[in-house]
């Protein structure tokens, strides 16, 4: 996808001087020391109607912020490396509504923790058959029973808190895979919706389709195609110098902040691993806006990008966490990434059918097909302070809107 073209803001329908107040919030929280530095994107109609950075790329040594700074998008892999997965699927070679056992045998045969069976605490967790085995679909839509284990204080969530550790950078994909591949589903797959590790198994999934790396495989099928020449796993060495910095304390609790080293993963995080400029993620962004279409022919077809965007639980299914305050209340799941399913219910305005999903780090994006709409922000905020600025920048985005 070459360069998207840039106009006024009053040509994408905004208001500038309404849309001026988001460059004076960022500024204003740059000076008072709580943002290091931040660059926004938004494109609107195919066409970029605002762009620029602001702060510091790295505040300590008083870098100034540039267009092409480097993010680690942490979660926001996730969307990236689903679209991988469905370009298999469209080709024959990736059926979604299969077990994952039949592309990882590991994970044949899928036990759940029995925890109302269980003695308690330094007894084994007694386990039953599930109700049916997880799916491609439940990988991509977080409904497979394989939790993130700091995400809970069961002792399931600190069984795979202990068998993963710092995952990507301390753990091989094969061993990724041994160390999940021994422990109970936390639910019966499809009954619950709970955060977990199933975009990095679909990753590793794609890699033994694929025959190659997971990043030889998006760079060629997706960066290539879309102009997004900055998107890798982890940090090369010769961009070092453009990668941004966190403050190295918590602005608000003065807890100590740091980024993972990217430099030592040892695998392709499928759900987590990618590094990637506001530019870049603004061109995968207009790929789901333009439903699937780039300027280098179709990527995707069109009702593979409508029901990637849809809304793919069940009505009874269990989105109590996903519906938790700093989360999504109000939406629902589609593959790798959250649907709106009301404009009331939730902490932002919005439209109905919105997607978005949001970096650990504090990277975050969110599109609008109502409005053709899209957004992208990158900061490294490492901390509870990003919820702020999810929810202050979409209310200053949105009600610049005419």
């Amino acid at each position: 996808m070459s360069q998207l073209a840039r106009v006024e803001p009053g040509e994408a329908g905004f208001d500038p001087d309404r849309l001026s107040r988001v460059t004076r919030f960022v500024e204003d929280e740059i000076a008072a020391g709580r943002l290091p530095g931040a660059v926004l994107g938004i494109v609107r109609g195919g066409r970029i109607a605002h762009f620029e950075a602001l702060g510091h790329r790295d505040p300590q040594r008083g870098v100034p912020m540039t267009a092409d700074t480097l993010f680690w998008i942490a979660s926001m892999t996730k969307p990236i490396t689903t679209v991988g997965a469905l370009l298999l699927h469209e080709q024959g070679r990736l059926v979604l509504d299969i077990p994952i056992g039949d592309h990882l045998p590991q994970f044949a045969d899928r036990r759940v923790a029995d925890l109302a069976a269980w003695p308690g605490e330094g007894a084994p967790i007694p386990t039953r058959a599930a109700a049916r085995q997880p799916t491609i679909l439940d990988l991509l839509r977080h409904t497979a029973g394989i939790p993130e284990g700091m995400l809970g204080d069961s002792p399931v969530h600190a069984l795979y808190t202990d068998a993963v550790g710092d995952g990507m950078t301390t753990l091989t994909g094969p061993e990724y895979l041994d160390r999940l591949s021994g422990l109970p589903l936390l639910h019966d797959p499809g009954t619950t919706w709970h955060y977990g590790f199933g975009l990095d198994l679909l990753g590793l999934i794609i890699e033994s389709i694929a025959g190659e790396s997971l990043g030889a495989y998006l760079r060629s099928r997706v960066f290539e195609p879309l102009g997004m020449h900055d998107t890798t796993f982890g940090v090369p060495e010769d961009r070092r110098d453009r990668y941004a910095a966190a403050f190295p304390a918590d602005p608000e609790t003065g807890a100590p902040q740091e980024l993972p080293d990217l430099s030592v993963a040892a695998f392709d995080s499928g759900g987590a691993g990618l590094v990637s400029t506001a530019a870049d993620y603004l061109r995968f962004v207009q790929l789901l806006l333009a439903g699937g279409d780039a300027d280098t022919g179709r990527l995707l077809g069109r009702k593979t990008v409508d029901y990637m965007l849809a809304d793919q639980l069940d009505q009874d299914t269990d989105v109590r966490r996903l519906a938790r305050p700093g989360w999504n209340p109000g939406h629902g799941f589609g593959l790798g990434l959250a649907v709106r399913r009301r404009q009331g219910g939730a902490s932002t305005p919005g439209s109905v059918g919105e997607v978005t999903w949001p970096g650990a780090a504090g990277t975050n994006w969110w599109a609008d097909p109502a409005e053709d709409l899209g957004v992208v922000f990158m900061a490294h905020t490492p901390s509870r302070i990003q919820s702020h600025y999810q929810q202050q920048i979409k209310a200053l985005v949105l009600q610049a809107l005419v």
